[in-house]
């Protein structure tokens, strides 16, 4: 396979390369700790972003690819988030059961998605994406400041509304599939129509 079909592939692997910098960069603390783990978070974001696109135009974007993506996606997150526990733990401690909630909510979807189809979760629902980028930008808060008010109710509400899609759209579904934008595309699937598309996220 020509290298350019492997970009999206090098690009998905680099985000758990990167989860792996932010842990090592907090444990070993060099100056400016918290500007590395933001430069890694925003180079991780950008990959999360841009190996989708890259795969959907170049024709790769298969199911093996995308669920690579979403096992890697939750190992990048976690190395994130323990870090910056790490690095901010009172913070943490603040909103220690909301943030227990959001961690069930979580868990629920996997858990669904094993008990029905035997598979991981690889929605990448719309919401969910909206949701990254707001989980993104409080992660960047709270490594830079130690604290956030608003942003973090956002990224709680949003968060609960969307990990509930993603449970309701795996109910919906007949089988396994993934890249279903909304609640509303699954009930498209399961009666056998067409996903309607957008060019950035599924075209």
């Amino acid at each position: 396979m020509p290298l350019k079909y492997q970009i999206p592939t090098l690009l998905v692997y680099s985000r758990l390369l990167l989860g792996f910098l932010i842990v090592i960069v907090t444990l070993l603390q060099p100056q400016f700790f918290p500007i590395y783990t933001v430069v890694f978070l925003t180079l991780g974001l950008m990959s999360d972003i841009f190996d989708g696109i890259i795969a959907r135009h170049l024709g790769v974007s298969d199911e093996k690819l995308r669920r690579l993506d979403s096992n890697i996606d939750q190992i990048f997150f976690i190395c994130a988030i323990t870090s910056i526990y790490l690095q901010q733990p009172v913070f943490f401690k603040q909103y220690i059961w909301p943030i227990l909630v959001l961690i069930l909510f979580e868990v629920a979807i996997y858990m669904v998605s094993f008990i029905k189809f035997r598979k991981e979760v690889a929605t990448h629902s719309l919401g969910a994406k909206i949701w990254t980028l707001f989980l993104f930008a409080l992660l960047v808060q709270v490594t830079l400041t130690g604290q956030s008010q608003i942003l973090f109710w956002i990224v709680f509400w949003l968060g609960l509304l969307t990990r509930t899609e993603i449970i309701a759209i795996i109910l919906v579904l007949k089988q396994w599939q993934n890249d279903v934008p909304s609640l509303k595309q699954a009930f498209r699937i399961r009666k056998g129509l067409p996903i309607q598309q957008n060019r950035l996220f599924n075209g």
